[in-house]
């Protein structure tokens, strides 16, 4: 079909009434396929097929639906919806050279053509542009170094764009407004702010002290008066020195802030300083957690020694020296404390125990072979004397007696199992 001049709207805007959930939208101008549609909810654009489906089209008018599927879901009341049209720039149809012209195609060409113009100038109608009537000007932007961190201004006399004030300049004078119109008030003598009524509130206050004027005079006379304003300045001039001695109770660190008794800072206290270390024999509350040189009062260490450390004098040892050996190395066989050991240390007896166990008694097997080929092909020992095995095919154990292996008939072993042997055994042996 022909896309109408007076049709080609390629927006179109409703207000759903309060209390209705409205499903269905019309879309009153011409399009062709669905995606040539968007569909906006309060600002918000909605996905299709998600959120609506669409009927009609192809060069005519159509629907938007919101229900999809087996929802419902409509549009709540007091909600903006605005569907507008933007159809892909690109040509869709090539024509023949020569030969037959099909008319309906090349209309259909042309609407769309027709339909991607009016949306250009819907686009146009709504950005910043010079009136038809203003004489022409540069509209073009300040470049990018020249407008960073300004905000949009029009020069005084042509009316160009150019780069304004600074934001913070804006910002700063938009804080002081409320000073600035304080001021006016005051200065053209308006009571907005209650600045004239309340010096008038005063003004008797004013008259009363014109009235004791010769008291003040009197006073100015005192001599005594005089006295005590001078002994009020003793005060004020101890001020300053209270003030360092707050400062030195928070930071000094080269000695004590007062004596009788010593008292340091609470910065000594914290990281160390003159008198913290040796004459109170304390200690900082950093040395208290990270030296492992020294014990920190003479007495006691730290608890980064105790944890890693590995002072000859701390003969208790360390967290990390009971946990992987004694020493200064923190070695496996080093014991850690008198004849006390690391728990790597026992956990390797325990593997060498249990390696020693699998020397003696090899497990199940088929045959004296195979028991032997798996003894030493897997390094677990040579096959010596006193050596044991259970033998699966005939369900005995059998002993090697240093040249041969040998049945023990003396205990009935067709109920044992061949890898849990091992612990029936060690208690019979």
């Amino acid at each position: 079909m022909t896309i109408l001049l007076d049709d080609n709207t390629p927006r179109e805007s409703y207000t759903v009434a309060e209390g209705v959930t409205q499903t269905q939208f019309t879309v009153p101008f011409e399009f062709f396929d669905d995606a040539d549609l968007n569909f906006y909810v309060d600002g918000t654009l909605k996905t299709l097929p998600t959120h609506y489906t669409v009927t009609g089209g192809n060069g005519s008018t159509g629907t938007i639906n919101t229900t999809v599927g087996n929802s419902v879901t409509g549009i709540a009341g007091g909600s903006t919806v605005v569907i507008t049209r933007s159809i892909a720039l690109e040509r869709t149809t090539d024509f023949p050279s020569s030969g037959a012209f099909e008319v309906a195609t090349l209309n259909t060409e042309l609407d769309r053509f027709t339909a991607i113009a009016a949306e250009i100038s819907d686009d146009n109608d709504r950005s910043i542009h010079l009136a038809d009537d203003d004489a022409t000007v540069s509209m073009e932007l300040p470049s990018k170094a020249n407008r960073l961190g300004k905000v949009l201004g029009f020069n005084a006399t042509t009316g160009a764009v150019e780069a304004g004030p600074t934001i913070a300049d804006v910002s700063s004078l938009s804080a002081i407004t409320a000073d600035i119109s304080t001021l006016a008030d005051i200065e053209d003598g308006t009571d907005a702010t209650d600045a004239i009524q309340t010096v008038a509130t005063v003004s008797g206050d004013v008259t009363t002290v014109a009235g004791v004027s010769g008291q003040v005079t009197i006073v100015a006379g005192e001599t005594t008066n005089l006295q005590n304003v001078t002994d009020n300045l003793s005060a004020i001039q101890n001020a300053s020195a209270n003030a360092t001695l707050a400062e030195n109770y928070a930071i000094k660190t080269d000695g004590t802030v007062e004596t009788s008794p010593d008292t340091h800072s609470s910065k000594a206290w914290a990281i160390g300083g003159t008198g913290i270390n040796d004459t109170n024999g304390a200690g900082s509350a950093k040395d208290w957690a990270t030296d492992t040189t020294n014990t920190v009062d003479g007495q006691d260490y730290s608890a980064k020694e105790f944890a890693i450390g590995t002072q000859s004098g701390q003969t208790d040892g360390s967290a990390k020296q009971w946990a992987i050996g004694g020493g200064a190395g923190f070695d496996r066989d080093t014991a850690v404390s008198g004849s006390e050991y690391s728990a790597k240390y026992w956990a390797n007896q325990a593997a060498n125990s249990a390696q020693g166990q699998r020397d003696i008694y090899y497990g199940g097997f088929t045959s004296d072979a195979a028991a032997e080929t798996y003894q030493t092909g897997t390094n677990l020992g040579t096959v010596d004397a006193g050596d044991l095995y259970f033998n699966t095919t005939t369900s005995k154990v059998k002993y090697y007696d240093g040249s041969a292996w040998n049945n023990i008939e003396a205990v009935d072993t067709s109920s044992f199992a061949g890898q849990g042997f091992a612990v029936a055994m060690a208690i019979a042996l």
